[in-house]
């Protein structure tokens, strides 16, 4: 197995210190948001073999697994990362596989450069995804019921969102949602800014239930994506929990450590709370305007210790296992391929000695054994 040296992205939204402190090193005092393991070329791990691309792409059957292989193709489908957000992220939603593939198609047929501000579409895969809470971790997941995000907003007691409760009153639900959407982000402006104002306002006065949109429209003044999160959940994952996002839910991540994987892609389709370009008419079409519970997932238990987060996609399976001190080393050896990611305590796999934020590649078919006393994360796929 090969020991992973992994590139820390530092985005604006990212904290200063957990990251840092997941790995006991000091804080540089800039933004650190995520920690990539795994083979996207944007940032692939690096091994002593070289590139995790490159150690993939001289052998794709010996790394991969030829199941794996056969139904994948010769990549790795899945990019773990350690996520740290000190403030939210944009507003988005995925597509699926098919409307990513007809995207890309589409934009690659008119010439738009894929580095292009205004390209929605950087590849033809779906990118569902799944975050697992190491620290409590805040989040907005899916529509609430319309009735309710009525009540939020007309309990700010700002005029100029009555017209919006009125439509998630007047409609069905689902037409509800896609009208109150519609309106927000086709908004005028101006006249947008100074009602996020004065509803960042009453959310500051009133706290509670608010304050998560207070803290939003701090980093965010004006952005139409304030009242937009208000028509979601609001999520509060604790240490262990986790959420799937699949195909066209909306959501957003606002503050704390946690563990993500999701298929290999980079299609993100932005609803606000970003200075980034958003497309309306496109948005509109991919969302899924259905009210519903987020679902919180927890780990099912195996016989064997694994504690596995169900989800309806195989790009990826992640799980953990929670090694108490003086217990017999695990046997993770699989046909297809590993990461395996140390979140706490001291972690032996192979050769190698995991301690937090630390991670090994384990090549299909490879040994695979683990012992020690702490939480390691096991990412792989299903074929």
């Amino acid at each position: 197995m090969d020991r992973l040296d992994n590139t820390v992205r530092p985005y604006a939204w990212g904290s200063p210190t957990a990251i840092p402190g997941l790995l006991g090193v000091e804080p540089t005092g800039e933004p650190q948001a995520e920690m990539w393991m795994g083979a996207h070329p944007g940032a692939p791990s690096r091994t002593a073999r070289g590139t995790l691309v490159e150690v993939i792409e001289a052998d794709p059957e010996r790394e991969l697994g030829t199941k794996a292989t056969a139904r994948f193709g010769p990549r790795l489908p899945f990019l773990l990362k350690i996520l740290a957000a000190g403030a939210p992220l944009s507003l988005q939603v995925h597509p699926n596989l098919e409307q990513a593939k007809e995207g890309y198609e589409d934009e690659e047929r008119r010439g738009i450069p894929v580095d292009a501000p205004h390209r929605n579409y950087k590849d033809a895969n779906h990118k569902p995804e799944l975050i697992c809470a190491l620290t409590e971790f805040d989040g907005l997941c899916g529509f609430r019921a319309p009735v309710q995000a009525a009540d939020l907003l007309d309990g700010l007691g700002v005029d100029s969102l009555k017209p919006y409760v009125d439509l998630l009153h007047a409609h069905p639900e689902d037409a509800a949602l896609r009208e109150v959407l519609t309106a927000i982000l086709t908004a005028d402006p101006e006249e947008m800014a100074h009602t996020v104002a004065a509803a960042a306002a009453a959310c500051d006065r009133l706290g509670g239930d608010y304050a998560p949109y207070a803290g939003i429209a701090h980093h965010y003044p004006g952005d139409p994506g304030v009242l937009a999160a208000m028509l979601l959940n609001h999520v509060r994952l604790q240490p262990g929990e986790a959420l799937f996002l699949g195909a066209g839910i909306p959501h957003a991540y606002l503050s704390g450590l946690g563990v993500e994987i999701m298929a290999n892609s980079d299609n993100v389709l932005r609803c606000g709370l970003t200075p980034k370009h958003v497309d309306v008419p496109e948005l509109l079409r991919i969302v899924r305007f259905e009210p519903g519970d987020p679902g919180v997932l927890r780990p099912e238990a195996t016989p064997d210790g694994e504690e596995v987060y169900e989800t309806p996609i195989d790009e990826f399976r992640l799980s953990r296992y929670v090694l108490p001190e003086g217990t017999a080393p695990h046997d993770l050896t699989l046909p297809t391929p590993q990461i395996l990611l140390c979140t706490a305590g001291s972690v032996h796999a192979g050769d190698h000695t995991l301690t937090p934020g630390h991670s090994v590649f384990v090549p299909a078919g490879e040994t695979a054994e683990v012992s020690g006393a702490g939480t390691v994360f096991r990412a792989t796929v299903v074929a």
